[in-house]
């Protein structure tokens, strides 16, 4: 393929969003930013063709790197872009400030679309810091709004945190390497010994990660920019939450040579998926559990990185992503799915617990004596015990074949995506510690222990005193706030703005009645 053609493909699919942003102003805005995604979406499903056809796009330019990894999440972040610039186009249709919403989205969106891209330590920077900048520019969209506020501002905190972390790293890392190109720095790897720089350096990165996932304590930004409008929290939970994800795979061959980097995840990531998922279950609002679900997802992907289940990981950031997406922007019809779950839902008994119990823990006993399984165990603790839930949910003993088929076939399924997926990275060496292991395992049996024990038994002292420290996820956010306004105070607008601007509207509504 000629270098014209591949140099038309990359500049239709980064710069289309810049192409957007120019006609941002006119009437004909949205018409026009639709047609350029589509565009982009098309260009950057050739260069993702071309790179699973091993044709070589890479010379075009020398700071840009497609890879199976990274062309196929620049082409995830333009399908996301695509399907929520096409509602957010239906929900600011009659808002005032839909320019503003138009162009801090292009802007963000191009940012995302470099960074994954990127071949350069400086450029990946740069692109990170962008990606902050112009995500706090969407979430202030309402800014009388006091949580949105708040929730911005702590984000604020953490984002200059690890953008600082995140230089230092990329210093040692440029120092250790004598380049700035990614692909130059991990020719090399894996190397017969990390240095105690390159062992910082990953440390900070894993800092990093866990920061720009809202891993706790530091999720509660996360929580509260629900306030944000629809579109944002889809393009957040769906796209840039995932970033620190990417990152962790983008720097697998030096992240998988050190020890206490993944030490550090581990324990980290493990905690605050299991306290999540938790949390998740006692909340009423929408908005406010699907926030918990993505903590939750997004400490397990860190998790499989740390265990070295990369193929695993970038699997759950794709389905995470697309689901996400979906979740938020159909959100609005969560309680007609409520009623339809609840008319549907089935009484369990203690008889189709024991059974479940029995089949999956046979199930898995005997996969992994015959070696059909191996270590990391851990995620397959978590499979047993989803498996069990289902099955006793979908009353295994009376309708065994319609409970255990749908599971076999969702198996089936999850097989056939990995082997797929498994071609897009390279293999990478990555040493098993039984001591992460046992720790994952111990806790994700907790967790259907604790969920077993709180919402099917339903014990009453036990519900009487845990479940108010859940629904408050533990009291940790509060410290956070406190903390981070304590470091950088600002004046936030009054709680009840929000609630006299509708008393207001009620006013002239019924004055106009």
């Amino acid at each position: 393929m000629s270098q014209t053609i591949n140099m038309l493909m990359i500049n239709l699919a980064l710069l289309t969003p810049v192409f957007s942003l120019l006609f941002s102003t006119t009437n004909r805005k949205w018409e026009i930013a639709y047609v350029a995604r589509l565009i982009g979406l098309l260009s950057a499903l050739a260069i993702w063709v071309c790179t699973m056809l091993n044709v070589d796009i890479n010379h075009a330019f020398s700071l840009i790197n497609f890879t199976g990894l990274t062309s196929t999440v620049f082409l995830l972040v333009h399908f996301i872009g695509f399907i929520v610039l096409n509602y957010a186009r239906r929900n600011f249709e009659l808002d005032p400030n839909n320019q503003r919403f138009l162009q801090w989205f292009l802007i963000t969106l191009f940012s995302v679309m470099v960074t994954v891209v990127s071949n350069h330590l400086l450029l990946l920077w740069l692109g990170w810091v962008s990606i902050s900048i112009c995500l706090h520019q969407l979430l202030m969209f309402y800014p009388q709004r006091y949580r949105a506020a708040l929730a911005a501002h702590k984000k604020f905190i953490f984002a200059r945190t690890a953008e600082i972390l995140l230089g230092i790293a990329f210093l040692i890392i440029y120092a250790e390497h004598g380049t700035g190109f990614i692909d130059r720095i991990f020719v090399s790897y894996p190397l017969q010994s990390l240095s105690i720089n390159l062992h910082i350096a990953a440390i900070l990165i894993a800092n990093v990660v866990l920061i720009k996932c809202a891993q706790l304590p530091l999720h509660g930004w996360l929580i509260q920019v629900v306030e944000s409008p629809t579109p944002v929290s889809a393009l957040l939970h769906a796209g840039i939450i995932n970033m620190g994800g990417m990152l962790l795979l983008m720097f697998a061959p030096l992240f998988s040579q050190s020890l206490p980097a993944q030490a550090l995840v581990v324990i980290v990531a493990s905690t605050s998926a299991v306290m999540a998922a938790l949390v998740m279950m006692t909340i009423t609002s929408v908005k406010v559990r699907l926030a918990w679900s993505t903590i939750a997802q997004m400490g397990l992907m860190l998790v499989e990185c740390a265990l070295g289940l990369y193929t695993l990981a970038l699997l759950h950031l794709l389905a995470h992503s697309i689901y996400k997406a979906y979740a938020f922007l159909t959100a609005g019809e969560a309680v007609n799915q409520h009623v339809l779950q609840q008319q549907l839902q089935v009484s369990t008994t203690k008889f189709d617990w024991m059974i479940a119990l029995a089949v999956t823990l046979s199930t898995l006993s005997a996969a992994i004596y015959y070696g059909w399984v191996s270590a990391p165990y851990s995620p397959w603790v978590l499979l047993a015990g989803t498996a069990a839930v289902l099955l006793a949910n979908r009353n295994v003993c009376l309708k065994p074949i319609a409970a255990i088929v749908p599971i076999i076939a969702l198996i089936a399924f999850y097989v056939a995506l990995k082997v797929g997926i498994s071609t897009l990275l390279p293999n990478m060496q990555h040493d098993y510690y039984w001591q992460s292991d046992l720790l994952v395992s111990v806790l994700f049996v907790g967790l259907f222990i604790a969920y077993f024990a709180l919402f099917e038994m339903k014990h009453k002292a036990l519900r009487r005193r845990v479940l108010p420290l859940l629904n408050a996820g533990f009291y940790l956010d509060e410290w956070s706030t406190r903390f981070t306004l304590r470091i950088w105070p600002i004046s936030l607008p009054k709680k009840q703005a929000k609630f006299k601007i509708e008393q207001e509207l009620k006013n002239e509504i019924s004055n106009q009645a």
